[in-house]
């Protein structure tokens, strides 16, 4: 997660010292050309404070994701990106979207997600510890008309982690049709 911060940083100063001049490369919704943004969005930042405010939850709740490995932390982020982005790209307001927040909401879903199908102990209390230290992000969730990011794009991002979580670890039946049953033994 350092290295993504990093390269958060390295974007941002670039971005900075030409006068924001790559903010052209967010996200836009509903023009062709904004369709980059699906991508580019999360290194792109409007201010150094944006980028500051952008960086603890990013480090922190992607760390926390981080440790389910590297493989569920890209195929997680791949799914945030293309299905919030997309779904950013459709239903947010006109302008120019940037910020790290609907990645970092995205794997918030995600976690909340996991812990909800999968039941396991360990997600529940990795669960509860994401909301106890991030959780007063969850209100950005809700609309509002001051924030530099719309919340329609966080509320994307969460989305598509949501459906990340569900599509990753779907919830198993007890007791159904083609289940072991009390005795461990399959019905036929």
């Amino acid at each position: 997660m350092t290295g993504v911060a990093g390269l958060t940083w390295v974007v941002q100063v670039i971005n900075a010292s030409h006068r924001y001049r790559l903010g052209r490369f967010g996200l836009r919704p509903r023009h062709v050309d904004g369709l980059w943004g699906v991508l580019t969005e999360p290194w792109l930042h409007h201010s150094y404070g944006h980028a500051l405010s952008d960086t603890i939850p990013l480090v922190g709740v992607g760390w926390v994701l981080l440790l389910s490995g590297p493989r569920v932390w890209a195929t997680v982020s791949a799914a945030v990106l293309v299905v919030g982005g997309a779904a950013q790209w459709l239903v947010a307001p006109a302008g120019l979207i940037v910020g790290s927040s609907p990645l970092v909401f995205g794997w918030m879903g995600y976690l909340l997600a996991r812990a909800y199908f999968a039941r396991k102990l360990a997600w529940i209390l990795v669960a509860v510890a994401v909301l106890f230290f991030f959780g007063t992000l969850l209100g950005n969730l809700l609309p509002s008309y001051n924030s530099a990011v719309p919340w329609q794009a966080n509320v994307c991002g969460f989305v598509a982690g949501v459906a990340a979580g569900a599509v990753l670890h779907p919830r198993r039946r007890r007791g159904g049709p083609g289940s072991a049953g009390r005795a461990g033994l399959s019905v036929s």
